[in-house]
């Protein structure tokens, strides 16, 4: 039993008013998620989108339901297109949604980019297109898989992921399997391979400039200390960008203060620290290199109190030194987005969990699908000021999801009650009881047993 007219699709009507307002279906044109014949891009990206909120894996809804309209090789063959572009689609899609929410905030509120890293693990695949052992942080120990380089944008109150890349390794001996040599060097998908192989910091900045030549005008750039690097904060000051970022204690780094060359700990020691249990403990001016003309660039460090160990001290670094130092500390504050965000995609909307394509270009296409599904969450937050979590939203969208399968179930059996009696003539009793046998036959199995006890 196949219903003829697959609606687009099992999707909440909130997510259908999401896709109608921010006219998907143009932005996937836009970036060359298209097909020639068969089902429409929309109608696969609805069906994947609306996946997780089904609460049954990809096989269950393609062979049990049997109301999908496609198999199972349609699915992978749109996923594994390296002719889509999907950076494109995430930042068309994201800065269509930040112009509205910035529309309808105060000016007086600061927005800031933020990049970060996180582990995409495949620890399980050993045959995934260049995936290569990397360094799990929370687990101290190498996995196989890639670093999720994200960029995002937040306000304080709204997260939303602009652009990402799925880094692999330069070093060949890191990279458990090569690149597919058969894609098309024409191709967005060879080109993210190409993208794979870079260093992080050499990818951060073209992920910074794509995004503002989408038309993204924030100019504060929030990271962590992993990037926290004289060159990485030179070259973002090139950009205009204004750099806040927490700072390692490394005895290779050195700041120029008072003509000498200091490393942080050394620094913090030449500092008159302020009385009593105040959170900001001190603050300076330093010089952390020059730029492209030769001319010596500034920077303010800002010391504050380690909440989890009182007598520690944490530094941050911020390129505008005229900023207020609780202000670099506020606006640093906000880097703390990204995590949610990072835990929200991996425990909720199932990142690298849900579908296991070996291809570089199915991994791409499926986070980029997570990435929109965490939008859609953002604008729905947003939009009805709500003060439930993310995860509480996600489940209530679940059980909505539920609803309409439900609902689906009586239309088939309405359906079919009407193509019952149509092939009956009505005004007598007999050919009634006759109907309604024909109907009961018509029913499945498992509901004809239940039915019978």
């Amino acid at each position: 039993m196949v219903r003829e007219n697959p609606s687009p699709n099992q999707l909440p009507a909130s997510a259908l008013t999401f896709f109608s307002e921010y006219r998907l279906a143009s932005i996937l044109s836009k970036s060359r998620i298209t097909k020639k014949a068969g089902v429409p891009a929309l109608r696969l990206f609805q069906f994947l989108f609306a996946l997780v909120f089904s609460g049954r894996d990809l096989s269950w809804n393609l062979e049990k339901e049997r109301n999908a309209g496609f198999k199972k090789d349609t699915v992978y063959r749109f996923l594994n297109a390296s002719t889509h572009n999907w950076r494109r689609f995430l930042l068309l899609l994201g800065s269509a949604v930040i112009a509205r929410m910035k529309a309808l905030t105060s000016e007086d509120r600061v927005d800031v980019l933020i990049v970060d890293d996180s582990l995409y693990s495949r620890n399980r695949s050993k045959k995934v297109e260049l995936s290569a052992r990397v360094f799990d942080h929370a687990a101290h120990r190498f996995v196989k898989g890639f670093r999720m380089l994200t960029l995002g944008w937040s306000d304080g109150n709204s997260f939303v992921p602009l652009a990402f890349s799925l880094l692999s390794s330069e070093k060949v001996e890191n990279r458990i399997q090569e690149a597919n040599p058969s894609v098309n060097r024409r191709t967005s998908g060879y080109h993210r391979r190409r993208e794979s192989m870079s260093k992080a910091t050499v990818t951060l900045f073209e992920l910074l400039e794509q995004a503002q030549a989408m038309g993204i005008q924030t100019r504060v750039l929030l990271f962590d200390s992993w990037f926290a690097f004289p060159s990485t904060i030179l070259r973002a000051v090139q950009h205009k960008m204004t750099v806040i970022c927490m700072l390692k204690a490394l005895k290779t780094l050195h700041y120029l203060y008072d003509g000498k060359k200091v490393t942080l700990p050394q620094l913090y020691g030449l500092l008159t620290k302020r009385r009593g249990r105040a959170k900001i403990l001190a603050s300076v001016v330093v010089g952390i290199g020059n730029d492209e003309n030769g001319n010596e660039v500034q920077a303010k460090i800002v010391f504050v109190r380690d909440r989890q160990r009182s007598k520690q001290w944490l530094a941050l670094l911020c390129t505008d030194i005229t900023m207020a130092d609780e202000e670099v500390v506020r606006l640093y504050g906000k880097r703390w987005d990204i995590e949610v965000f990072f835990k929200m995609v991996k425990s909720h909307l199932r990142l690298a969990k849900e579908l296991q394509g070996r291809s570089y270009d199915s991994m791409i296409a499926h986070t980029s699908i997570v990435f929109a599904r965490y939008i859609y969450l953002a604008v729905e937050t947003r939009n009805e000021q709500d003060l439930r979590t993310f995860g509480q939203l996600f489940l209530e969208l679940c059980d909505e999801m539920s609803d309409v399968r439900y609902v689906d179930i009586i239309q088939i059996l309405l359906s079919l009650l009407s193509q019952a009696m149509e092939q009956t003539t009505d005004g007598h009793v007999t050919i009634l009881q006759e109907a309604l046998q024909h109907f009961l036959a018509c029913l499945p199995s498992t509901i004809k047993a239940r039915l019978a006890a």
